[in-house]
């Protein structure tokens, strides 16, 4: 009896070592099905006007090429990419409990700001590329303008503040503190020849933006504006970019972070170019070349577009928020 016993020992254990083997490779399979394979991404909109349309289908046909090559098998796990079209799209994207990454696009960067502190846990997962002209290709067009090196001055208020470290070492800076009189802030400022204008809701509301125009054109100081709609009503110029030109660079950063891992971060608009008020520059007698004109950086451009499907939609506000039009003339009179 003793043999059989021994014999029937040996097998049970050689059948627990042939279920451990078995399930080793089956524990191992669901590790690698948890695993994440792939990318994909989501449009994420804030409204459904033709512009908003436009921005969506032009940027579909821009990130395809990036995230075609992920496979669609049911069992694999891709990463979600958001693109967050303006302000109320963003605040849709960063309130999502996901695994995702967003990139957000027209938007200023003090809306984008305001917007990300309330989600810092999750600041490496989000990037930007910013409404408003980057201060620094800004500073070269007005170079650009008045042939030489001149004083610049800006205004910042609140929403601005964190640009001071960038600009100080080539602009007179000047705060506005909640309840300061933007005429004393001018008077300020008498020895800049051009005003930087940027984006804060302190400093160019409709309240303000009339009196800066006309404060500085008597003083014959130029206004280097945000936006093309401000150059429109007594601005000097601006530098401005297209829709394509953000586009294009959303699709370089979603293709940077998919080849690479890593999220670029938050950054002003790469590709641009020049709108002069013209009126504007002859009664401050500013010659403007043509090098000034044509100040400009193009991206490469891409293949016809791809039909686009249709995006998600986040009912809210404008994509936009902009200055409240201002019948002003082109050049305001003193």
């Amino acid at each position: 009896m003793q043999p059989f016993r021994f014999l029937r020992t040996a097998c049970a254990a050689l059948a627990l070592l042939a279920c451990a083997a078995q399930a080793a490779p089956m524990q191992h399979d669901a590790t690698k099905d948890d695993e994440i394979t792939g990318f994909r991404f989501q449009i994420v909109t804030g409204d459904d006007s033709e512009v908003t349309r436009r921005i969506a289908e032009d940027l579909y046909k821009r990130l395809v090429p990036t995230f075609a090559a992920f496979r669609t098998e049911l069992g694999q796990r891709r990463r979600m990419l958001y693109v967050a079209i303006g302000p109320t799209a963003l605040r849709d994207a960063v309130a999502r409990r996901c695994d995702c990454v967003v990139i957000s696009a027209f938007t200023s960067s003090q809306v984008w700001r305001a917007v990300t502190k309330s989600a810092p846990g999750r600041a490496a997962s989000m990037t930007a590329v910013y409404a408003e002209p980057a201060p620094a290709d800004q500073l070269r067009l007005a170079a650009l303008l008045y042939g030489r090196p001149v004083r610049v001055g800006a205004i910042l208020g609140r929403d601005t503040a964190f640009l001071r470290p960038t600009l100080e070492n080539e602009v007179d800076v000047q705060p506005l503190a909640l309840g300061d009189d933007i005429n004393h802030t001018l008077n300020r400022m008498t020895r800049s020849e051009v005003l930087l204008a940027l984006p804060d809701g302190d400093v160019y509301n409709p309240e303000n933006v009339r009196n800066i125009l006309l404060s500085t054109y008597r003083r014959k100081q130029g206004v280097i504006g945000f936006s093309a709609d401000m150059v429109k009503v007594g601005a000097l110029a601006t530098t401005y970019s297209e829709i394509e030109d953000i586009n294009t660079q959303v699709a370089e950063i979603a293709a940077s972070f998919v080849a690479t891992g890593e999220l670029a971060p938050p950054q002003f608009p790469r590709y641009f170019r020049t709108l002069v008020n013209e009126g504007v520059a002859r009664s401050l007698d500013v010659r403007v070349t043509d090098g000034a004109r044509k100040f400009a950086r193009a991206p490469v451009r891409h293949a016809a577009p791809l039909r686009a499907p249709s995006v998600a939609h986040s009912a809210g506000a404008p994509l936009i928020p902009s200055i409240a039009p201002l019948p002003a003339p082109v050049a305001p009179k003193p």
